[in-house]
């Protein structure tokens, strides 16, 4: 019998409720009991490093209530209710129904429900969201799938400077919003206009311009995939997938492929690339004294989701100099999917072993194992000291075995982020001084 024990996600609703909430003047109307849109909000508004939770969003998310009734009734009559409630009272442009399990599980007729809103106008749609669907990962690919190629029309017409961003999850990616605003930032510089769709300058227009972009820009190899397919078949928009770039060297490579994709002039990345180049390194060199004179060298482990644990990996291994040991990546995955990274790891050439787990006390194992690595000899090779990067579900083996640790994957419940981010130039500096931080105190 397969489990998975602590998970690091939710079902396919917490992902497209924390998506809807986050897309400007988009509002969800969840179609379940009142135990599902509620019990989800904790799990992102504290467990994405306690970034709460906004408009209509969280324990404020409208809630069709279905109960007892219901379940031998049919829910139908009361989804009419509250969308017509919903319409009556709240200022949104779009209204997207999210299902659960026990409406799915007694079938009620949302299409035709949702039908009757969408032939008298009104801003009206739905997605299929129970959790036996998914994780809360395809949660933001089917919210996004359905607002994207369903709701917003075809343009006849292409704006050459515009792109869209996609892969990056809201709240599940915990530093998403400081990580889109650098991207943001730097694709500005060369020239570009960017839709985000999630950070706090974005607003419905951003989202109703988005078949207009020249681009689209994917963050991942395993999430946002099958929108950028879907919308280049309705709407003729290429896209091209990059990894998150993290540090110099990383966000060099992602300027110059975004330069090339759409023909920007070469001497303009370059020059942009010079000027952040300087600025990154000034403010760097003043730390060796630091971190070179004191002898700061560790075995790095790693625990993260697809999105992030192999940008981090590079940054660890290209800009730090630690050594990687373990890699190890925390979704569930098809084997599909799993092949994609492990080539995208292949690709980048790092040392580190790269793993697939799911259950937080098998990660544990692993790191504990290969830190005391016995060959039976009376002597052993001891893995130390050890650095981790990971959640806060990993901080048992942070407490008891590793020499320093930072939380930077999903649920990450001792932090408080705001708007800080690890893309880019300014986020690789992020990294560097929250890691070595987190080393001070032990060395007083």
């Amino acid at each position: 019998m397969s489990y998975i024990e602590r998970p690091r996600s939710t079902c396919a609703l917490g992902g497209a409720l924390a998506t809807i909430g986050d897309l400007p003047g988009v509002v969800a109307i969840s179609h379940t009991p009142s135990g599902c849109a509620g019990n989800l909000s904790g799990a992102t508004a504290f467990g994405s490093g306690n970034s709460g939770s906004g408009y209509c969003t969280g324990g404020s998310v409208p809630v069709s209530n279905v109960g007892e009734s219901q379940v031998i009734f049919g829910g139908d009559k009361r989804l009419k209710e509250e969308i017509e409630n919903a319409l009556d009272i709240i200022d949104a442009e779009l209204f997207v129904v999210t299902t659960g399990c026990m409406t799915e599980i007694i079938a009620d007729d949302i299409q035709g429900v949702v039908k009757e809103f969408q032939e008298k106008k009104l801003p009206v749609t739905y997605v299929n969201t129970p959790s036996f669907e998914a994780d809360a990962y395809k949660g933001y690919d089917i919210v996004m799938n359905e607002v994207l190629n369903r709701v917003i029309p075809v343009s006849s017409r292409k704006d050459k400077k515009l792109v869209n961003i996609l892969g990056i999850v809201p709240q599940f990616d915990p530093f998403y919003r400081g990580d889109l605003e650098e991207i943001k930032r730097l694709l500005e510089k060369i020239g570009l206009k960017v839709n985000t769709f999630f950070t706090a300058d974005q607003t419905y227009a951003n989202v109703k311009s988005a078949s207009k972009a020249a681009l689209n820009i994917v963050f991942s190899e395993i999430r946002g995939i099958s929108v950028a397919k879907k919308f280049q078949e309705k709407h003729g928009t290429p896209f091209i997938i990059e990894n998150l770039p993290i540090g110099s060297e990383a966000t060099d490579r992602f300027l110059k492929n975004i330069g090339k994709a759409l023909n920007i002039d070469q001497k303009l990345i370059n020059t942009v690339i010079r000027e952040e180049n300087s600025r990154y390194y000034t403010f760097l060199q003043r730390t060796t004294d630091y971190h070179g004179d004191g002898e700061l060298k560790y075995y790095v482990d790693i625990a993260a989701n697809g999105n992030q644990a192999i940008p981090f990996a590079e940054f660890i291994e290209r800009e730090l100099g630690w050594i990687l040991e373990n890699v190890v990546i925390t979704d569930i995955l098809s084997k599909k999917e799993t092949d994609l990274l492990k080539k995208q790891y292949s690709a980048q050439g790092l040392k580190g072993k790269l793993l697939f787990e799911t259950n937080t006390n098998d990660i544990e194992k692993q790191f504990v194992r290969s830190t005391l690595q016995s060959n039976g000899s009376y002597f052993q090779d001891t893995r130390t000291p050890v650095y981790l990067l990971g959640s806060t579900l990993d901080k048992n083996f942070g407490q008891k075995v590793a020499d320093g640790s930072l939380f930077i994957s999903y649920p990450v419940f001792n932090r408080v982020i705001v708007n800080k981010g690890y893309a880019g130039y300014n986020g690789g500096l992020n990294l560097f001084a929250d890691i070595y931080e987190s080393l001070v105190p032990g060395r007083l």
